[in-house]
């Protein structure tokens, strides 16, 4: 099947997919991320912005364009002098595939360059092995792939696999034999399927790549330090500094989910173990209730309110607490909270947060506040395939606000 897809792509009339040497250089990166922040520009909105000479960017825009990652807008005629032409980013430009691994979804999903769904396939699993999520990918990239026109398919510039980090451990915490997932100790997944495809393959935490998704398709308001929050089967997170994905030297940076928290009794817990989809699952299987759906779709959930009231209020003073030593120690403005979950069941979780928050004694340090997330239940697949496109396209940039 593989095999297939390198025959598909190949097909196609574009270059990116194959030519490695087509990764963007430092100026030209910094154009396409100043586009994407800003919108349409023109050459000499760029130059000023980035202090670049007008021949410079003129040369970079060329290329660009000839290259089919940029497009013309129509000419804006001021008072004097010729037309500017803005340009922006050519949706079908590139195209970028996701991997997600989940507790009980896996997710393959193809992207444009802004970041917009053009296809996906799912998997539900009772758990993922590493064997059956290389099979899938395989697979699903296949059917992708070839549903593409043949002109697009070269177009595609590499896949982004997000998964937990540590998958072997996660057996036990899901009620399996210690050995159930012990093949993701033996298997490297980005390696294996690299090996696939010619175009890069990346890796990283699945919360992570949500927050990256956040960070490049979220709100541009977003202030440059803050804790952010994906409550999924298990809860996870990242930390950004600066305005960029703070990972850490293990990439364990922003690992949510072991932060000890109150256990309401007196005594302590990891974050996981109260504001974690899975504490939902497990209370509506106590009481012999079906709770599949609540991987199944993300809207509509029918759960019981006294279930519902419990896990809030729990959780929510989890990520208080760890919102309120976060920003203590890093100095945060801001938790963001996003999830696999109804938008109302979210909005209901940021305003408990909030409440709980404001019960903590901060004196003498920043309140954080507490934002929803933009980006949604699809964040961690939506961020995984971001990865690629920030890593062959997209640069840091510190240019002046809007206003400017």
């Amino acid at each position: 099947m593989a095999h297939r897809v390198m025959e598909l792509i190949k097909t196609g009339a574009g270059k990116i997919g194959s030519d490695h040497s087509a990764m963007r250089n430092r100026n030209e990166r910094l154009v396409m991320s100043l586009i994407r922040r800003r919108g349409a520009l023109a050459k000499s909105e760029i130059a000023r912005l980035t202090g670049l000479s007008a021949q410079t960017v003129s040369v970079i825009m060329r290329a660009l364009e000839d290259e089919g990652f940029l497009l013309r807008c129509d000419p804006v005629r001021g008072k004097v002098g010729q037309p500017t032409v803005p340009m922006r980013l050519n949706p079908e430009g590139a195209y970028f595939l996701g991997l997600k691994v989940g507790r009980r979804r896996t997710e393959v999903i193809l992207i444009d360059m802004m970041g917009t769904p053009v296809s996906r396939r799912v998997a539900r699993h009772d758990y993922p092995t590493a064997a059956d999520t290389i099979a899938f990918a395989i697979d699903a990239i296949a059917r992708m792939v070839a549903e593409l026109p043949a002109s697009k398919r070269e177009r595609i510039a590499g896949l982004g696999i997000g998964a937990p980090f540590r998958m072997w451990d996660w057996g036990v915490a899901l009620g399996l034999e210690e050995s159930a997932m012990a093949d993701w100790r033996e298997r490297d997944i980005r390696t294996e399927l690299e090996a696939l495809y010619p175009f890069p393959v990346v890796l990283e935490n699945d919360a992570s790549a949500a927050c990256s998704a956040e960070l490049l398709l979220g709100d541009q308001t977003l202030p440059d330090d803050f804790l952010y929050a994906f409550v999924g089967f298990f809860v996870g997170g990242g930390l950004v500094m600066s305005g960029s994905l703070v990972t850490g030297p293990n990439n364990n940076a922003g690992a949510l989910a072991s932060m000890p928290v109150p256990d309401g009794h007196g005594g302590q817990c990891q974050l996981l173990d109260v504001a974690s989809l899975s504490v939902i699952e497990a209370a509506m299987t106590e009481r012999g209730l079906d709770a599949s759906f609540l991987w199944e779709r993300r809207d509509e959930w029918d759960l019981p309110e006294d279930i519902v009231d419990d896990w809030l209020a729990k959780a929510a003073r989890g990520l208080a607490t760890v919102a309120a030593s976060s920003a203590a120690l890093c100095d945060l403005d801001a938790i963001v909270i996003d999830g696999w979950m109804p938008d109302d069941l979210r909005a209901r979780l940021v305003a408990a947060t909030e409440s709980e928050l404001a019960k903590i004694n901060l004196s003498g340090a920043g309140v954080p506040i507490v934002r929803e997330g933009q980006v949604g239940p699809d964040a961690r697949a939506l961020g995984a395939a971001t990865l690629p496109l920030s890593l062959r396209f997209l640069t840091e940039i510190d240019l002046p606000d809007q206003a400017d």
